[in-house]
């Protein structure tokens, strides 16, 4: 705890520089809206960044764009949301970390009349305006069938979880389970309460000790970008990517080359770069008084190596970044 101390302090310093930059004495110019992330580094995340900008370039707004790094820092992400509670911004985008710890900053900010939109996991709470995001339930469903198809319906299978107080992610393994059970019964669970943690670094060592302790293996449900990434590598280190299938969640460069060579059976694509747009789109609305519905679902598809040159799966894997971010 003594080192992450000295970090959060200088990031919040850096996040009170940034904002002590977006206006001027006579007050910023334009609506301000806090777009605040799990996390920063996947592409992801840097893919709602994009649509949250395209939103913000059409309707005239100013997006504030800043998360923790980690997706585990749930302390920072409580900072950051309160930090933008103080600055009195015209709107909050979240994606929460966390669906309890988030809750009572999100309930402070719409106390002070600052509107809320949650995108791509829920919290437990009814006062935000909208949620914004996929149907993760149907997407964990999408995926056992895939993955249940790839294994012929028989065989031994894990399922990797993410990390507890994640909705979306929860939703995803809760739905991967019911369906698994539902299409494929001869298919035995080896292990489903395993957790990835937040890195893909953390998801390579849990996956490598998962492989090591079930050498008979079947097949792998692994629930977003860092668990399928970590989960990959692991398998490729074992010698064993190709024979036991694999079947995750999102993408990106090191993902789509694992589905081309056949390494990976079958991705859950989002659309993050929507998710991202209409969650500063519902939010300018809400400033505007305008209704917004109080969930809006953003598309999915299943990817496998059979289908990438389909053209909704190549809007999906190659979604446009550059125009809308600075890299």
């Amino acid at each position: 705890m003594t080192r992450t101390r000295p970090f959060l302090l200088a990031a919040l310093a850096t996040f009170t520089a940034i904002l002590a930059g977006c206006g001027g004495s006579s007050g910023p110019a334009k609506p301000q809206i806090a777009v605040i992330p799990k996390g920063t580094t996947h592409e992801f995340w840097k893919s709602i960044h994009a649509g949250a900008e395209k939103a913000a370039s059409e309707l005239g707004v100013e997006v504030i764009w800043m998360g923790p790094q980690r997706e585990d820092d749930r302390q920072l992400q409580i900072q950051v949301v309160q930090n933008f509670i103080s600055r009195n911004v015209d709107a909050i985008v979240l994606a929460p970390l966390d669906a309890r710890s988030l809750a009572r900053p999100v309930e402070t900010a719409v106390e002070r009349g600052i509107p809320v939109v949650v995108i791509d996991s829920d919290l437990d709470s009814d006062a935000h305006s909208s949620f914004v995001a996929t149907n993760n339930f149907e997407g964990g469903r999408l995926c056992a069938r895939r993955l249940a198809e790839v294994m012929n319906y028989r065989g031994n299978a894990i399922m990797l979880r993410l990390q507890e107080g994640s909705a979306s992610t929860t939703e995803r393994e809760e739905g991967f389970l019911a369906e698994i059970r539902e299409v494929a019964p001869d298919i035995i669970l080896l292990s489903d309460n395993q957790y990835a943690g937040a890195t893909m670094e953390k998801a390579l060592q849990v996956s490598q000790n998962l492989l090591n302790r079930f050498p008979e293996v079947d097949g792998i449900f692994t629930p977003n970008e860092s668990s399928t990434q970590g989960m990959l590598r692991a398998l490729q280190t074992a010698g064993r990517s190709g024979e036991v299938r694999l079947v995750g969640f999102d993408n990106n460069e090191v993902l789509l080359e694992g589905l081309r060579s056949g390494q990976i059976d079958g991705l859950t694509l989002q659309d993050p770069f929507d998710m991202g747009y209409r969650g500063v789109t519902t939010a300018v609305a809400i400033l505007n008084g305008q209704p917004v519905n109080k969930q809006v679902d953003t598309r999915m598809m299943m990817v496998t190596p059979d289908n990438l040159d389909d053209p909704v799966a190549r809007e999906l894997l190659h979604p446009d970044l550059s125009t809308w971010l600075d890299e």
